[in-house]
């Protein structure tokens, strides 16, 4: 069964998780349908990119950041695709040197979705062009920047896991309606860390901020993230936001980040 609540069986109204009764001291937090609406993800951020991506590689040609991304992509060609598609024929070969060789390796990527760290690069340059000239702007639900506050001043360590690149994820935090928010954030996580399915990349963030991972929550919109998560043994919460895809998970649901109390 399939449910926005969750095997764990009907939420009563008004309940709340107690990061003191979990002995909780840090909480990792995903972005998309977490923090921030699917919508601005989908909408907002894939579109700029792929509007600007040409553009973007005729002027950033011979760069150290394009190079560095361009050469992410032929390294990671083709096991990040095996694990990603069914098949490979729309992927033969690597991109090529030229621009439109790379763009078009890039919107197929984009078209299929795929968690590529060089394509999360190089999106991430492209926001930043668009963050800058003012054309982008941070969103987060209404309800997240009291929180991180809190949490923060209460001496809970914060962290940010994301598929998006580290700088994808800042420039999203530091320009928000509700001003630079990066300043409750202690750590932020992409997929260097390892991947958001595999358990092992879990430990590694708990290492990282210095905790146990028992003494860690992972919050997400994504069951197969939290049993990640509880795999590496962190706590984890699933988070239910307006335009979340329903999730079969027994995990607790929270629907804002009011009903953590610390």
């Amino acid at each position: 069964m399939t449910s926005d609540i969750g095997k764990g069986g009907t939420r009563r109204e008004g309940a709340t998780i107690s990061l003191g009764e979990r002995g909780v001291r840090g909480i990792v937090l995903d972005i998309e349908g977490t923090t921030t609406p699917i919508a601005f993800v989908y909408e907002v951020l894939f579109p700029y990119a792929r509007k600007h991506l040409r553009e973007y590689l005729h002027a950033n040609r011979g760069s150290d950041a394009l190079g560095l991304a361009i050469q992410l992509l032929r390294d990671e060609w083709p096991p990040v695709l095996k694990t990603r598609l069914e098949g490979m024929e729309a992927f033969p070969n690597p991109p090529g040197a030229d621009s439109d060789s790379v763009a078009g390796y890039l919107e197929r990527l984009m078209d299929r979705d795929v968690k590529s760290p060089g394509l999360k690069a190089i999106q991430g340059e492209i926001w930043k062009i668009g963050y800058d000239e003012g054309a982008l702007r941070g969103e987060v639900f209404p309800d997240v920047p009291g929180a991180l506050e809190r949490w923060r001043t209460a001496g809970i360590k914060v962290a940010i896991y994301s598929s998006g690149s580290v700088l994808a994820q800042r420039l999203i935090f530091g320009t928000t309606p509700y001003g630079d928010l990066t300043r409750f954030v202690g750590h932020f996580f992409d997929t260097a860390v390892g991947k958001k399915l595999e358990g092992d990349s879990y430990r590694r963030i708990a290492q990282t901020m210095g905790h146990a991972p028992e003494k860690l929550v992972f919050i997400s919109d994504i069951a197969a993230e939290l049993a990640a998560a509880r795999a590496g043994g962190i706590q984890p919460v699933l988070c239910i936001r307006p335009g979340n895809a329903p999730q079969e998970s027994a995990e607790v649901p929270i629907r804002t980040f009011d009903e953590i109390q610390l």
